[in-house]
């Protein structure tokens, strides 16, 4: 696979404008929007790496900071779920505007909080979201909108993460689409274990790339 050229983008969203990276390597079949958890952003070491990963398997990729500087001191504003959910989707309206973005399928890949933002962004969006991924996220903060969720959702979570994986089956029993829950072995919270973040993102890979190329198949 061809590398991604990675460009940098400002999204405007109300009277804001949020940063953010897109790639799309060629003959991409669709691009992953990535919802980090809180106190992290769009530089985070794991989601870049999972996005490399991404791209590398034919997926674009776009990073970008949930919330402004401004607004990310404020502690309350990092855990506001249907804040960053109705922030997730305003990005994904916009990418749908896009050119380059044009005939691609869309998904979701959140981390902790981000994977409730994702969830519930998708709720919101209906079709128009092909696949959803959450990496060691909190899908129970989004409990209330899991059931009106139609996009395909694989959750992964570290077989030590012990109360996030029992948060994980809560939300995973809720969710009434096709779905999976996915434990990789001798992973804790953040897949700092050797090997642990790589058999993520290639569960997340490959569930995107099988979920996209069916969305691609309908359309």
């Amino acid at each position: 696979m061809a590398p991604s050229s990675e460009q940098l983008v400002h999204i405007p969203i109300d009277d804001l404008r949020l940063e953010g990276a897109l790639a799309i390597p060629p003959g991409a079949r669709g691009i992953v929007v990535f919802a980090h958890g809180s106190g992290s952003s769009r530089h985070s070491p794991r989601n870049n790496y999972v996005a490399r990963v991404l791209q590398e398997a034919g997926v674009g990729t776009l990073l970008f900071d949930l919330l402004t500087a401004e607004e990310d001191v404020d502690y309350s504003a990092r855990f506001d779920i249907d804040l960053l959910a109705a922030r997730l989707a305003a990005v994904t309206r916009w990418l749908q505007c896009q050119p380059q973005a044009a005939g691609l399928a869309l998904g979701y890949f959140g981390a902790s909080t981000g994977a409730a933002a994702a969830l519930g962004a998708a709720a919101e969006l209906g079709s128009a979201i092909a696949a959803v991924v959450s990496r060691g996220g909190r899908p129970d903060l989004a409990m209330p909108v899991l059931g009106e969720v139609r996009a395909p959702t694989l959750l992964i979570v570290g077989e030590l993460d012990t109360e996030v994986l029992q948060l994980n089956r809560q939300a995973y029993a809720r969710l009434t689409i096709e779905k999976r829950l996915a434990i990789v072995p001798g992973a804790t919270h953040l897949f700092e274990e050797a090997g642990t973040l790589e058999q993520a993102a290639r569960l997340a890979a490959d569930w995107f790339r099988a979920h996209m190329q069916r969305a691609a198949a309908v359309s």
